[in-house]
């Protein structure tokens, strides 16, 4: 079965058939010969060729389709003397099959018939009916709400690249389009934020030019980056044309308005407008203007790190169980897709943090007020994505009704926050969003609340989506259908009194219209003398047969005329109704955005309500300084398992004592004891923080980040050759190459991966480059205890440990940080709670003594004036005398053979008493 690939494991992306070879002189029906030529015009793609009520599809499109679908292959005729392989999917389920093509990597062609059977008979017997592709599938340009994920988005996003300076180091420029909502964006980026900003839009398609597939530094791009990769030709990144095609899609004489872009800004963009008119055959959906992304606005999170600590997804891959699951109490797709793209997007702006603290601060004392305008936009629809599907040609009725509901929501909206408080009292980001609702136009919402009916159907060309009253002629069109219905049945009743026959049917389908059915046992009655002047026979079947009258056929031609021609009307109606609501998109886009700002807004306060979470301190120092700090997810999990309560606690890497950079904690302790957690919090709280939200804390105080690193963790890459301690260096390479003062880094085992000595050195040279050349704010966790006299010699270096007991052999994880430096990972005490057989326990306990009694003796404190890197020996590990086994004692001088029956029942009771 074919996979989803991504760049680096898989660079030509999921491929299929390709072109079909007709030779010279070979006989091909002309089906056959139109799906050939069809398909060889869209040879990258799967083939959904209209046959009647299926998709069908041929050749090595079958043998794919087939396997990936888990479907039925079968055959149909030959070509070049070998069975052409066939299968096929239903029209009315067709949604779904594209969703799972989709989701392994493949594009699809959709071909429809784009004429009626009855046309083509007329050409000829053989004629075949005019086939055309009429959309591009691809992952990157989906609209289906089928297809979609309301809370995701899916954007499309082209890389393109120039060499500068005399070295030829690559600048790389990025797009992002979301066609479904129709966002724009462009930044321009160096190789190492590349990666980075690849994983923060986790993009669903990406295009590049061909010539560059090959090239290291395209085939170096993080394994983590999941998108269908889709090669393009280079003409795609022409840089001097890439201006003229903005310039001519966005129908404005200079892109001055919209800001200045460098040119490989300009190439990228212009690649993934032309795609996207590729792949809609022509359409232009009505996108925003691009809007620049500058670099430094946002914190750098590279891939490595956001797996690490599962920010919208879990390690497995699932939404549930991430810091976005956790904390998304939003209500709305449009909302949900913003939470999601704030976490993704932490900033380092400090006005525009404050101001999204503001509006949730503010919410949060609207207690009434809140609950108020949750009721009205948890009924909003999702507007932007109704709105590209219209302009794009695939919209019908539902779409033109959720954007009705959605000014419906947004009037209610108007309303209740206008009889609470005066729009200038409001926040600055909800003031925008208050005047974003005010400029609807109300004109467009009372439009579409007098001509559409309550119940529509999902397409157009259904009819019977205009609300009665709307326009005259087309209810009198409609009142002459419906009563021509209550005179076809008058008319059966007259025909039953005619002929006797009670059984008597009037009935129809689209091949013969209106007609009278009887048994066939009533037959002979109708076509002998003198019925058969009024019945005239039209088909015999099995068990009945049918005739038609003149009365009928006049009748059927009275309906058919009054039901097309209302049919026409409202075909119309949709037509103005879209035009008019295409016309105002700019402005139900800016609405819809002020939707969702609300909707997280909301959203987050009453996460903070619930979760007693605080309003943290962003400033531009370097404090980081947590007070009472919880794992957000860990918390949420242990309150529904109805465990004991988070243990919280303090972190502290501010500086201090006129010190100019932050701290670095050196964590020690053992395994299960919690360091994990509490290192991954407090990533997450600046996250958290950085983002606008609240925060899991009694206090905190967070200097502004530039950059994220987490290191937690161990996995290989075995796909790309990569062992786990090849890739725990490459990414802890990252981090010494790219991590400064005003970055936080968290670092988890560095050096466990290889031999002892090796590791120790690793990690020991690894604090000194993180507290003399980084100089960044860290958390260091680590299960080399020579490593805590570094702090004798590093003045930014604190111990921290986690606190345990040790109780009749066994180890009590208290989970609470302290200072200091531990002295054994009590690694035999994990390994028994974990269920190894006593003998391995026993023996890993002599192992351990033995090997505290040879070579560990050293004091390891003599390494920072004798050789301060790359050279340890252990520290002296203390040696608990195993308490003796109570229960041992008891039955040691105990003969079973000279106990009566009461006194083994007495002993067995005394036993009992030993274990509790």
């Amino acid at each position: 079965m074919n996979e989803q690939k991504n760049i680096a494991s898989q660079p030509q992306g999921t491929k299929v058939g390709g072109k079909i070879a007709i030779e010279p002189g070979q006989k091909i029906t002309p089906m056959m010969e139109q799906f050939i030529e069809i398909k060889n015009a869209n040879s990258d793609c799967l083939l959904f060729y209209r046959m009647g009520d299926f998709y069908e599809l041929f050749f090595e499109d079958a043998v794919h389709a087939a396997q990936a679908l888990g479907i039925t292959l079968t055959k149909r005729g030959k070509h070049q003397g070998q069975d052409i392989p066939m299968c096929g999917v239903p029209i009315h389920a067709a949604d779904g099959y594209l969703d799972r093509l989709i989701a392994l990597g493949f594009k699809v062609a959709v071909c429809e018939q784009t004429e009626d059977p009855a046309e083509a008979k007329k050409r000829g017997s053989k004629s075949v009916v005019r086939r055309e592709v009429v959309r591009l599938v691809t992952p990157g340009t989906l609209t289906e709400d089928s297809l979609l994920d309301a809370a995701s988005s899916n954007y499309l996003t082209a890389i393109a690249r120039v060499k500068t300076g005399e070295q030829e180091e690559a600048l790389y420029g990025l797009s992002w389009l979301e066609l479904s909502t129709g966002e724009f964006g462009v930044q321009q980026v160096d190789h190492l934020r590349l990666n980075a900003e690849l994983a923060r839009l986790d993009p669903r398609e990406i295009i590049l030019s061909d010539n560059i597939l090959q090239e290291s530094d395209i085939r170096a791009l993080n394994e983590e980056v999941r998108g269908a990769l889709s090669p393009v030709p280079r003409a795609f990144f022409d840089g001097s044309t890439a201006a003229d095609r903005l310039k001519d899609y966005f129908k404005v004489s200079t892109l001055d308005g919209f800001g200045q872009f460098e040119r490989v800004e300009l190439m990228a963009a212009s690649a993934v407008l032309a795609y996207v008119e590729k792949t809609q055959l022509g359409a232009r959906p009505p996108l925003s203007p691009p809007v620049r992304e500058i670099s430094a606005r946002t914190v750098s999170i590279d891939a490595a790190t956001r797996t690490n600590l599962e920010l919208i997804r879990t390690l497995s891959g699932e939404k549930r169980g991430s810091l976005l699951s956790t904390i998304d109490k939003t209500l709305t797709g449009g909302g949900s897709r913003l939470l999601a793209a704030r976490l993704a997007s932490p900033l380092v702006e400090l006005g525009e943090i404050i101001a999204r603290q503001d509006s949730v601060s503010w919410f949060l004392e609207q207690t009434g007020l809140r609950e108020d305008l949750s009721d009205a936009i948890k009924i909003a629809p999702d507007m932007p994505r109704s709105l590209s599907r219209l302009s794009l040609g695939r919209g019908g009725p539902r779409d033109l009704l959720a954007i009705r509901g959605g000014f419906a929501s947004s009037i209610t909206l108007l309303a209740q926050l206008g009889q609470s408080v005066e729009p200038e009292q409001l926040p600055a980001e909800l003031l925008r969003s208050y005047e974003a609702l005010s400029a609807l136009p109300q004109n467009l919402g009372t439009l579409l609340g007098a001509a559409l009916d309550d119940e529509v159907p999902l397409l157009a060309r259904d009819g019977g989506f205009v609300r009665s009253g709307y326009d005259p002629s087309l209810d009198e069109l409609r009142s002459l259908r419906d009563e021509s219905r209550r005179v076809i049945a008058s008319l059966q009743a007259d025909y039953a009194d005619l002929t006797g026959i009670k059984s008597i049917k009037v009935k129809h389908n689209n091949v013969l219209g209106y007609f009278v059915e009887v048994t066939a046992n009533n037959a002979d009655k109708l076509m002998s003398v003198p019925l058969n002047e009024t019945f005239i026979h039209r088909q015999t079947l099995a068990n009945a047969v049918r005739f038609t009258t003149t009365e009928l056929a006049d009748l059927e031609a009275k309906i058919a005329s009054a039901a097309g021609k209302a049919l026409a009307i409202e075909q119309d109606i949709f037509a103005h109704l879209e035009r008019e609501v295409l016309a105002a998109s700019d402005m139900i886009k800016n609405a819809s955005h002020a939707l969702a700002v609300l909707d997280v807004s909301i959203a987050l306060a009453l996460l903070a309500e619930e979760q007693n979470y605080c309003r943290p301190v962003i400033d531009e120092s370097l404090a980081f300084h947590v007070e009472g700090g919880r794992h957000p997810v860990v918390e949420q999990a242990l309150m529904s398992d109805g465990a004991d309560a988070f243990v919280a606690n303090d972190c502290n890497l501010s500086p201090q004592n006129g010190e100019t950079n932050g701290k670095i904690w050196l964590m020690t302790g053992p395994n299960m004891a919690g360091k994990s957690t509490f290192l991954r919090q407090n990533a997450l709280i600046a996250i958290l923080a950085q983002m606008g939200s609240f925060v899991p804390a009694s206090n905190a105080h967070i200097g502004l980040i530039d950059r994220l690193f987490s290191r937690v963790g161990a996995a290989d890459d075995l796909a790309r050759g990569r062992s786990t301690f090849m890739v725990e260096m490459v990414e802890t390479a990252a981090i010494l190459n790219q991590a400064g003062e005003r970055s936080l880094v968290i670092l988890d085992e560095i050096g466990r991966g290889t031999a002892t000595f090796d590791g120790l050195s690793i990690a020991w040279a690894t604090i000194e480059n993180l507290h003399d050349v980084n100089k960044s704010r860290s958390l260091f966790a680590t299960h080399y205890h020579e490593l805590t006299v570094l702090h004798e010699k590093l003045p930014r270096l604190v111990n921290a440990t986690v606190k345990v007991k040790e109780w009749k052999g066994d180890v009590v994880f208290l989970h609470e940080i302290i200072p200091g430096a531990a002295d054994r990972s009590y690694g035999i005490q994990v390994a028994k709670l974990a269920g190894l057989p006593p003998a391995v326990v026993g023996r890993a306990k002599a192992v351990l003594e033995h090997l505290e009694e040879g070579d560990r003796q050293s004091n390891a404190k003599t390494m920072i004036d004798d050789l301060p890197l790359f050279h340890a020996t252990a520290h002296v590990m203390s040696n608990e005398e195993e308490e003796p086994d109570e229960l041992r004692v008891a039955l040691q001088d105990v003969n079973p053979d000279d106990l009566s029956p009461r006194q083994a029942h007495e002993m067995l009771y005394q036993l009992k008493g030993m274990l509790q």
